[in-house]
């Protein structure tokens, strides 16, 4: 506001200037007027203060003019500091979201080389039925005690399912591997109807296939159960088979073949160790009874033996009562004796004991 105030005074001051040049430049009436004169000397004064005063407001415009400056000059440094230290601040945690970038980048790296690990060991029909059966033989080995099962077990037609687990009643409960993956992994990528439709009947064909491998080769009469467990070592590929393919585990149901997931096989082998338990105590019942009796022929005896310590101690008990009542007579008639206080009682019952005589001896 000030400086707009000034720069309005300036142009007045120019104007004021302008005109009284002008007035000057007139040319002169030829005679010579007093009074003019006086108006024209003041009018020079004028000036002269007008210009004192324009002088004067220009060095304020101009000490104004710095003071901004300097004070743009300041916030302008201030502000390019705390830009500064803002952009050091921000490329400091860059570089540490950077430096977590990497670490999760090189997790990724070894991620995907164990995936292909993994993949190699899926692709090979071989590795990966090592890999359902290493599953299998952990939850077995787990659950339960050694010399309830047998891997790789030879039956008697020659055939030797992935476990045997025997049960109490001498036939053996089969539990075979099985991971139809190809057929799996080719109905999860079918992208048309008739890829699908061609995965589903491979899939169907597969699972066909071990189900009636396992009741021909794993189902004897009297030597092993009425069924046997076919193991799926994934719990998706599990509830893939029971959502989408029902009829096949009825199928397999019908044909004395469970299907089982690792979580099912889990179960079934707590089942079993329970089962086994229980036989394991029924076959020892009669060595049970026969302890059973001895024990409590041995706290009969015992019960006889308290009793005889317990008469026992009412017969010290009493004998020590008798012994406080005796300590107690001779307590006080010893304090009678030492206060010389017989109270007609002398002569009674008591007996003067002589004094032992002894012969001197020479020399004393």
């Amino acid at each position: 506001m000030s400086q707009t105030l000034l720069l309005v005074l300036a142009f007045v001051i120019a104007a004021g200037v302008g005109v009284i040049i002008a007035l000057l430049l007139r040319p002169k009436p030829p005679a010579v007027d007093p009074a003019a004169e006086q108006r024209i000397v003041e009018l020079n004064a004028r000036i002269g203060a007008m210009g004192d005063l324009l002088a004067k407001a220009q060095a304020q415009l101009q000490q104004t003019v710095h003071e901004r400056l300097d004070a743009v000059t300041q916030n302008l440094g201030e502000s390019m500091k705390t830009s500064t230290k803002h952009t050091s601040e921000h490329l400091q945690a860059l570089h540490a979201r950077l430096a977590v970038i990497d670490s999760a980048q090189k997790n990724i790296t070894d991620l995907a080389s164990t995936v292909s690990s993994l993949q190699k060991v899926f692709d090979n029909k071989q590795r990966r039925g090592a890999f359902g059966e290493g599953r299998m033989q952990a939850i077995v080995a787990d659950g339960l005690p050694q010399g309830a099962y047998e891997f790789q077990f030879t039956l008697s037609n020659n055939s030797r399912p992935d476990c045997c687990i025997f049960m109490p009643d001498r036939r053996v409960l089969v539990v075979d591997s099985k991971f139809p993956l190809e057929a799996a992994t080719a109905l999860e990528n079918a992208k048309t109807d008739e890829e699908r439709t061609q995965a589903q009947r491979q899939l169907r064909q597969h699972l066909a296939t071990h189900i009636a491998d396992i009741s021909k080769k794993y189902l004897i009469p009297g030597e092993t159960q009425d069924t046997a467990f076919m193991f799926v070592p994934s719990e998706s590929l599990f509830a893939e088979l029971h959502d989408q393919f029902d009829d096949v585990c009825q199928k397999a149901y019908r044909a004395g073949v469970i299907i089982v997931s690792p979580s099912l096989l889990m179960l079934a082998v707590q089942v079993v160790q329970q089962i086994q338990k229980d036989a394991r105590m029924r076959e020892a019942a009669d060595k049970i009874l026969a302890e059973v009796g001895l024990l409590i022929e041995d706290v009969g005896r015992l019960k006889d033996r308290v009793d005889n310590l317990d008469r026992h101690f009412g017969q010290a008990s009493k004998d020590i009562a008798q012994i406080v009542t005796s300590t107690d007579k001779i307590v006080s008639r010893g304090e009678k004796i030492s206060a010389v206080e017989f109270d007609g009682d002398e002569g009674k019952g008591a007996e003067v004991i002589p004094a032992p005589v002894r012969k001197l001896e020479a020399g004393e």
